[in-house]
């Protein structure tokens, strides 16, 4: 049973109640049915119902009658989700009629829902922009305790089992921060330990990247990558990571015992942490480009619930996929608590 495989049995034995805001969306609805008959996840639709309804009879859905379908627009819970709206964002000036309008947006809704322990977990973005996604986010559920900066990685299923956890390895920080600070960085790598960890079950060796190892340059980039794996050491004194160190010698035995000899991390990383989002962005595509490597994500970490970004462009198999991770997250942030 490959990690994905496995990943869906956990899911389908603890399931969780996934929140899907664009509920009228016509690749979201067919994930939903397909979810729904393969037992993954209890769905929970935003949007009208008749539109919902009618959709779904067009595509020949034939499970989306066992979703739970709410609309945003009406609902027994709609005061009760806009007075704790309210009393999320009295500080920063919201008034009663913002919230009121805010409540009947399906992204609002959705986050508010997990805030007060209706759902689980959000999956969003066929429609909408990362930006609109993440901003009712940040706002109700907010960060994980201790985490600067919500940031993205992806899981790479690459066809080289030497490398990694028999060739699955995780990827961040791919999607969200152009170019982190030493604690943004560090945060970074604490929250991919952690995404690894609740998705994989594994121990996560997690390495910071470099054009350098050991100290073969000198670069203040390279200074930025030292003291972040200082810091985040300190924050997690249980972590395996070490840094910095090049590709090559995270992921090769030979090389990594080579240039950083009686390092934990080095020619066994199965977590990579890029400097910066561009060498991120770049080194999973060229991987999955190149190296026919199977990308899952954007997955977004560090939020105190699991809510991920989908491209506007994915396929009805992207939200599948997705749907199965913001699972195994729940599940694993629950096992923490």
């Amino acid at each position: 049973m490959n990690l994905l495989e496995s990943m869906i049995e956990k899911a389908k034995t603890n399931k969780q109640r996934i929140v899907l805001p664009e509920g009228a969306e016509e690749r979201t609805l067919t994930a939903a049915n397909q979810l729904i008959r393969d037992g993954i996840a209890e769905i929970i639709l935003l949007g009208a119902p008749g539109e919902i309804q009618i959709l779904a009879k067009k595509l020949g859905l034939e499970n989306i009658d066992k979703a739970v379908v709410i609309d945003p627009k009406k609902h027994d819970k709609k005061e009760s989700y806009a007075n704790l709206l309210l009393e999320l964002r009295k500080k920063k000036g919201m008034t009663p009629g913002q919230a009121a309008m805010l409540v009947e947006d399906p992204l609002y809704l959705a986050c508010l829902m997990i805030k007060n322990g209706d759902a689980d977990g959000e999956i969003a973005g066929a429609q909408n922009t990362t930006g609109d996604v993440l901003r009712p986010a940040l706002q109700i559920i907010k960060t994980s305790p201790g985490v600067k900066v919500v940031s993205g990685a992806f899981i790479m299923f690459t066809q080289t089992p030497q490398y990694g956890e028999n060739g699955v390895l995780l990827f961040a920080d791919c999607a969200v921060v152009p170019n982190p600070t030493a604690e943004e960085l560090a945060s970074i790598a604490v929250a991919s330990a952690q995404t690894m960890k609740s998705l994989t079950g594994v121990e996560p060796r997690v390495a910071m990247l470099s054009f350098s190892t050991r100290g073969s340059a000198e670069h203040e980039m390279i200074n930025k990558v030292r003291e972040a794996t200082r810091i985040a050491r300190e924050t997690d004194p249980r972590l395996l990571i070490d840094g910095e160190l090049q590709a090559d010698a995270a992921l090769v035995p030979d090389v990594g015992s080579t240039k950083a000899p009686g390092s934990l991390i080095a020619g066994k990383a199965n977590v990579l942490v890029f400097p910066t989002l561009e060498s991120g962005n770049i080194g999973y595509k060229l991987v999955q480009r190149l190296g026919n490597a199977e990308a899952v994500g954007p997955i977004l970490q560090g939020m105190a619930a699991p809510v991920n970004d989908l491209s506007r462009g994915c396929s009805v198999e992207d939200i599948y996929k997705m749907v199965v991770i913001a699972s195994n997250q729940a599940i694993g942030m629950k096992n923490n608590i």
